[in-house]
């Protein structure tokens, strides 16, 4: 028995969303040395050009698609789209995502529904537009970005934090209505990731030290580092891959160790 053979993702179409850059795209190549074919999406052409020169100086032939993951019709359309072009869907990545750092009292409603709309009504919409090919076809795979404040708290992201945590319970709610189906519904929780998303977090201070959330990230993580997109392959590969395939609705931490680690003492 070859085990690695398991791992392949040869012939398999990927839609990963979000995948210009960062997280989405280092996943995006992970399958794509795998074996699969890359499909992935970004709200705006200019994102999508910028994405399709990486991959092509990457040596990877992607397409890409723009769209706006929250509208409802824009993902149908372009599921359908991919199915004519590329194929059926076999493993989605719901990676698109933002954030907002701002204290809650003074946090609209609307900038609170807005990261909502994007961080998990998305997830769910790509999805449901993807399922029923991968139940006619009788296998998927759908990995949703989740977060560590799917488990944990912190100031000035309420509104990410509710989220991720419903985003968590969407994957093992995918898991417990369509796992018969053959489709298995994970989720990946980054922790701190080095990304032009969490670079003024790490930015140096005028006097040229280390900007105080950078050193407590630092300081809370046993292995003493933010994480980097690539720490995310190997993770993204085995929940897209056969070797996965009795594992569903579980949440994969790669978080560097911080939420197994209660800190030094002072």
């Amino acid at each position: 028995m070859d085990i690695l053979k398991d791992f392949s993702l040869e012939g398999k179409v990927a839609l990963v969303t979000g995948a210009s850059y960062g997280i989405g795209y280092a996943i995006a190549k992970a399958y794509a040395s795998a074996g699969a074919k890359i499909v992935f999406c970004d709200i705006k052409q200019e994102f999508v050009d910028k994405g399709l020169a990486s991959y092509e100086a990457d040596g990877i032939d992607a397409k890409g698609y723009v769209c706006d993951v929250t509208k409802e019709d824009m993902v149908q359309d372009m599921v359908k789209k991919i199915e004519e072009e590329v194929g059926v869907v076999d493993i989605l990545v719901n990676n698109a995502g933002i954030i907002k750092r701002i204290p809650m009292l003074d946090m609209t409603a609307e900038e609170f529904r807005q990261v909502i709309d994007v961080d998990l009504n998305a997830p769910f919409i790509v999805a449901k537009a993807v399922i029923p090919s991968m139940i006619k076809k009788g296998h998927g795979k759908i990995v949703n970005i989740c977060s560590m404040m799917s488990e944990l708290g912190r100031e000035t992201v309420s509104a990410y934090a509710a989220a991720k945590g419903g985003l968590k319970m969407l994957t093992r709610n995918i898991c417990s209505e369509y796992g018969e189906h053959n489709i298995q519904c994970n989720g990946i929780g980054p922790g701190y990731i080095a990304t032009p998303q969490t670079a003024p977090l790490r930015e140096r201070q005028p006097d040229g030290s280390r900007h105080p959330f950078d050193q407590f990230i630092v300081s809370k993580t046993p292995q003493a580092r933010w994480g980097t997109p690539e720490d995310l392959m190997g993770p993204a590969v085995f929940l897209a891959s056969d070797a996965s395939n009795f594992v569903n609705g579980h949440i994969l931490y790669v978080d560097g160790g911080i939420l197994a680690y209660i800190g030094k003492q002072p």
